[in-house]
C-alpha cells in the first residue's frame, strides 16, 4: 500500500503504537467489545411479567462460564416447559477467558436492550456470540438467519454505485484471480477448522508481494464435523456471491459458524488452557517474571494512553468524522446487486398479480425467489418525480440501519435504466390500510395500537440519536409505515431522509419532501427541516393511530386541540376502540401527540422523551394551544404551505 497523504502517515504512526503495544504484551490481539449485528426473531414476544421472561433473566445474568471459563463456549438452559429458556454462549478462537467473560456480559446487556421481550434472538460481536431461544437448538446445524459484512477497502473499484464511499488500498489487475485466491484459502481454513477439535481455524497466505489473505473460521463447538462442515459450505456459498465486488474484506456469520477473510490481521493465538502450578512455592525466576510482567503492564497502559492522545490528536487536525474511523470502514451490511433476470422471474415480469400497491417512488411487487425466499421489490417508474438521487438516497441511508423497526435493504438493481429496490417482505402492508378502513381497523385492538406507536417511536429515536449518523427521516407517514405478521411496525421509505453528522440536528433547505397534514410548519413556510420535524409527523400520526381518521380529510390537529381545551380529548377515540381501550392512556396518547405537534419546534419533545412518556411518564398538564415562537420569522410563506389545510382524500408524498 502507498501512503501518499499526511493523513496516512499519522494514521499508520497511531497503528505502529498499537503494533507496539501488541506485540509487547501477551494475550490475544483483541481489546475491546465490538458489537456487529443483533437479530430479533420476530416469532413471538412474551409479557413483562411472564415466567419466561424471569427464566431469561436468569439465565442470562448468571455467571456462564463456571464449567470451563477457558473453553470460550457454553450451552444452559432455565425453567421448564413451556417456560423454558435455551441459551448458547460462544466467544471468538482466540479470545482470552476476562475478555470473553467480558463480551459475553456485554451482548446479555445489549441483546435486551435491542430485542425486547423477543422469545428467541441472536447477538454478534467481534469476540462473542449469544443465542436464546424458546426452543432447543443445541447441536442442530443452523444456517439462518445469515448476515454477510463487507469492508470499505476494494481491489478493484468497477461499479458506480455502492453503500458508501470505499478507500481504494490496492489495485489488481484480475479481480476474478483474486476471488479465486480468497475462495481457495476460504476453503483452506474451513477444512482445518472442521479438522480441528475445537471447530476454530485461521490462516494467512501471501497472495501477492505486498498483499496477505488472513481468514479465520469457526463453528459452534455443539454441532457434529459433518454439521460444520455444511454450515461453512453454506457460508463459502454466500461469499461467493460478494466475491465479485472487489471487497478487500467480508465476513458472513450464522448462528451455526461464521466465515472472515481481510488483507490484515485481525486474530491473535488460539486461546490455550493455563498449564497447572508444580508447586504453591513461588521462586525467584518466578518473581522476576511477575515483576517483568508489571513492568510490561505499565509500559503497556503508557502506550495506550499515548496512542489515544496521538489518534485524538490526528483526528482534531483532520477533523475526520466517526464515520471514517478504522472499525467503521471495516464492515458494513451488504447490499447484493441482484440481477434484472432473477427479479423478472420472481415477479413474473413485474405482473399484476404480484403488485402490492403503488407509491411516490413507483408501484411495489411481491417476488419470490428460486429458494422460497419472499421479497419486495420497488420499482421507479417512468413518470415518478423522485429521481436516481432519492434511488442513491435510500440505498445510501437504509444500507447502514439496523433496527427492528427500519425496514431492511436486501438489494438494488440499476440494469437497464431500471432503478429497482429489493426490500424484505411484509405480508401486512402497511399501516395506512388498516388505519382508516372501517372493517380493516376492527383488527387493531389498543394494544396492537400502542405497541405500533411504540415500536414508531423507538425507530424514530434510532434515527435521531442511536445511529451512526443522525438521520431525518422527511415523509413519515401511515402508508410508510409497514407490519410484520406479529403487527409490529417497520419505518420504510427512505428516499427523502436528510442525514447528518457530529452535532448538527437541523437546516434550511429548498427542496421540500413530505406529505400534506404531516408536515410541520416552519418545514412548510421556510424550509427549516429538524429532528423536531420528524418529531411533528410523528405526533400526527399517534393521533391518527388513537382516533382511526385521516390527518389530512378531517383537520385532525386542529379537533384534538378544540376538544382538549374542552376537557373532551375521549371524544377522538376511534369508536371500534373505544369501549375495550385503556381511555385514561388513550387520552394521555392524543396529549403527547399535541405536545408533538406544538408550532414551535422548541416547545416540541424529543423523541427520547416521547418514548419515556410513551412507557408510563407522566406528561405537562399545562395548556397545549400551539403558539407561533416569538422571532422566528414565518411571515414570507412558501405556496406549499397553502396544501396543509388542503381538503383532499389524494395521499401524495412531494
Amino acid at each position: 500500500m502507498t501512503i501518499g497523504a499526511p493523513r496516512d502517515v499519522c494514521f499508520a504512526l497511531w497503528i505502529s503504537c498499537l503494533i507496539l503495544l501488541i506485540s509487547g504484551t501477551s494475550g490475544t490481539a483483541v481489546s475491546a467489545q465490538s458489537y456487529l449485528y443483533t437479530w430479533c426473531s420476530g416469532r413471538g414476544q412474551y409479557s413483562a411479567d411472564s415466567k419466561f421472561g424471569d427464566n431469561l433473566n436468569r439465565l442470562l445474568y448468571r455467571r456462564l462460564f463456571d464449567q470451563g471459563p477457558v473453553s470460550g463456549f457454553f450451552n444452559t438452559t432455565e425453567g421448564e416447559d413451556p417456560d423454558k429458556v435455551y441459551g448458547l454462549f460462544l466467544c471468538r478462537g482466540d479470545v482470552a477467558a476476562d475478555l470473553c467473560q467480558a463480551c459475553i456480559d456485554s451482548a446479555t446487556s445489549n441483546i435486551l436492550e435491542r430485542c425486547p421481550r423477543e422469545k428467541e434472538a441472536i447477538i454478534w460481536y467481534d469476540e462473542c456470540l449469544v443465542h436464546y431461544s424458546n426452543r432447543s437448538f443445541f447441536s442442530t446445524m443452523e444456517s439462518l438467519p445469515a448476515f454477510l459484512m463487507i469492508n470499505h477497502i476494494m481491489v478493484n473499484r468497477t461499479d458506480n454505485l455502492v453503500p458508501s464511499d470505499p478507500i481504494v488500498t490496492e489495485t489488481f489487475k484480475n479481480v476474478t484471480e483474486f476471488a479465486t485466491r480468497v475462495s481457495d484459502v476460504v476453503r483452506n481454513v474451513s477444512s482445518l477448522a472442521i479438522s480441528s477439535k475445537s471447530l476454530y481455524a485461521t490462516t494467512n497466505i501471501n497472495v501477492s508481494r505486498s498483499v496477505t489473505l488472513h481468514e479465520l473460521a469457526q463453528c459452534t463447538p455443539d454441532i457434529s464435523k459433518s454439521d460444520c462442515s455444511s454450515c461453512l459450505f453454506s457460508a463459502i456459498v454466500e461469499l461467493s456471491n460478494i466475491l465479485s465486488f472487489g471487497r478487500g474484506g467480508a465476513r458472513i456469520l450464522l448462528p451455526s459458524c461464521n466465515v472472515r477473510y481481510e488483507l490484515y490481521g485481525f486474530y491473535g493465538e488460539p486461546r490455550q488452557a493455563p498449564a497447572p502450578s508444580a508447586t504453591s512455592k513461588t521462586s525467584t525466576k518466578g518473581k522476576r517474571v511477575e515483576r517483568n510482567a508489571i513492568i510490561g503492564s505499565i509500559i503497556g497502559v503508557i502506550i495506550i494512553v499515548a496512542s489515544c492522545i496521538l489518534f485524538i490528536y490526528f483526528k482534531h487536525i483532520f477533523k475526520k468524522d466517526e464515520e471514517n474511523s478504522q472499525e467503521d470502514q471495516l464492515l458494513h451490511p451488504i447490499l447484493i446487486q441482484m440481477p434484472l433476470d432473477i427479479i423478472r422471474e420472481a415477479t413474473a415480469n413485474f405482473s399484476e398479480d404480484c403488485k402490492l400497491g403503488e407509491g411516490g417512488f413507483g408501484p411495489v411487487y411481491k417476488g419470490t425467489l428460486a429458494d422460497g425466499k419472499e421479497i419486495a421489490v420497488k420499482r421507479r417508474s417512468r413518470t415518478s418525480r423522485q429521481g436516481r438521487r432519492e434511488f442513491e438516497n435510500e440505498v445510501n441511508v437504509t444500507s447502514k440501519l439496523q433496527h427492528r423497526n427500519l425496514v431492511q435493504l436486501l438489494g438494488w438493481c440499476t440494469e437497464e435504466d431500471e432503478e429497482i429496490l429489493i426490500y424484505e417482505y411484509l405480508p401486512n402492508k402497511s399501516l395506512d390500510v388498516f388505519l382508516f378502513d372501517p372493517d380493516m381497523g376492527q383488527s387493531l385492538d389498543w394494544n396492537m395500537r400502542m405497541n405500533i406507536a411504540c415500536g414508531i417511536a423507538r425507530g424514530l429515536l434510532y434515527l435521531h440519536e442511536d445511529s451512526r449518523m443522525r438521520i431525518i427521516h422527511r415523509d413519515l407517514k401511515a402508508s410508510n409505515i409497514l407490519l410484520v405478521r406479529e403487527m409490529n411496525p417497520k419505518i420504510s421509505d427512505f428516499g427523502m431522509a436528510s442525514t447528518f453528522h457530529g452535532n448538527q440536528d437541523e437546516a434550511n433547505t429548498n427542496t421540500f419532501a413530505g406529505t400534506p397534514g404531516y408536515m410541520a410548519p416552519e418545514y412548510v413556510a421556510v424550509g427549516h427541516v429538524s429532528i423536531k420535524s420528524d418529531v411533528f409527523s410523528f405526533g400526527i400520526l399517534l393521533l391518527e393511530i388513537v382516533s382511526g381518521r385521516k390527518s389530512m380529510i378531517s383537520h385532525l390537529r386542529e379537533q384534538a386541540l378544540n376538544l382538549e381545551s374542552e376537557g373532551r380529548e375521549s371524544d377522538l377515540i376511534d369508536p371500534i376502540i373505544k369501549e375495550s381501550c385503556d381511555e385514561v392512556t388513550a387520552v394521555k396518547c392524543i396529549r403527547i401527540g399535541l405536545l408533538c405537534t406544538q408550532d414551535d419546534p422548541d416547545d416540541r419533545p424529543t423523541m427520547s422523551v416521547v418514548v419515556r412518556m410513551l412507557g408510563g411518564d407522566g406528561i405537562p398538564d399545562e395548556p397545549l394551544q400551539p403558539t407561533i415562537s416569538v422571532g422566528r420569522d414565518l411571515t414570507t410563506i412558501n405556496p406549499i404551505g397553502l396544501i396543509h389545510n388542503a381538503s383532499t382524500s389524494n395521499e401524495v408524498t412531494l
